[in-house]
């Protein structure tokens, strides 16, 4: 399994963020991750990537276990968080080309491989302004070449479309949608209809417990719109 999360749970005093969750994401499979606001999406998320550890519970990310094998693991992830985190003062093809050193990338190789992804993620015109110079949409853009960089085998984007008018959310969505070949994509969002458009799966989270896993298709026989099922849990 490319994830493989079993019994996962985070807890902060007395709120159990997420509570005992287990769901598996095979390679290639571009998966939904749905809930309210507050419901542990990010947290696992956060899990997953490293940046906290569980309270309990296991997670793994291409055969490494997030804890005990925490480098392998990240190296095998390309991560844009809700709140993409950039150096604002640095250039487009700078910043490339120091998050690429990061993951230990050098020489042509890597000059090569920021070419691809300015190329790839439509920076071309902006590759030479500062980050802070450009619009949400193209800090969006930035993030995510960031995230395909390293040519990981799986990608998690948390909200990677939020703040963006209807053109930018589009743009990001096939961006998504090309860069993500033949990977295995965790990302999650309040838009119904990128769900529709993008995503083999859903896995739906509320109160920190997973109250539903299926294929669209399953969900389309049961007669149940996404949105019924979302507002649903927004009201209970």
């Amino acid at each position: 399994m490319s994830i493989q999360v079993t019994n996962l749970t985070k807890i902060y005093g007395s709120q159990r963020a997420v509570d005992g969750i287990t769901f598996s994401l095979k390679p290639g499979e571009i998966v939904g991750f749905l809930g309210p606001n507050g419901a542990g999406k990010s947290t696992t998320m956060k899990m997953l990537t490293g940046y906290l550890n569980p309270s309990s519970g296991t997670a793994t990310v291409a055969d490494f276990d997030v804890t005990e094998q925490p480098m392998p693991a990240r190296r095998a992830i390309g991560y844009l968080p809700e709140h993409n985190p950039l150096y604002l003062d640095m250039y487009v093809r700078e910043f490339l080309l120091f998050s690429g050193k990061l993951y230990g990338m050098g020489g042509t190789t890597l000059k090569a491989k920021v070419e691809e992804m300015i190329a790839l993620c439509g920076l071309e015109v902006e590759k030479k302004k500062k980050i802070g110079q450009l619009s949400k949409g193209y800090r969006q853009r930035v993030g995510l070449a960031q995230s395909f960089l390293h040519d990981p085998s799986v990608l998690i984007l948390d909200e990677p479309t939020t703040g963006l008018d209807p053109n930018q959310i589009q743009e990001i969505r096939e961006l998504i949608r090309t860069a993500g070949h033949n990977k295995t994509i965790l990302f999650s969002t309040h838009i119904m209809q990128e769900v529709e458009t993008l995503c083999d799966r859903v896995i739906i989270i509320n109160k920190g417990c997973v109250v539903r896993d299926s294929s669209l298709e399953e969900l389309r026989k049961t007669g149940q719109s996404l949105e019924e099922i979302f507002r649903s849990l927004t009201i209970s």
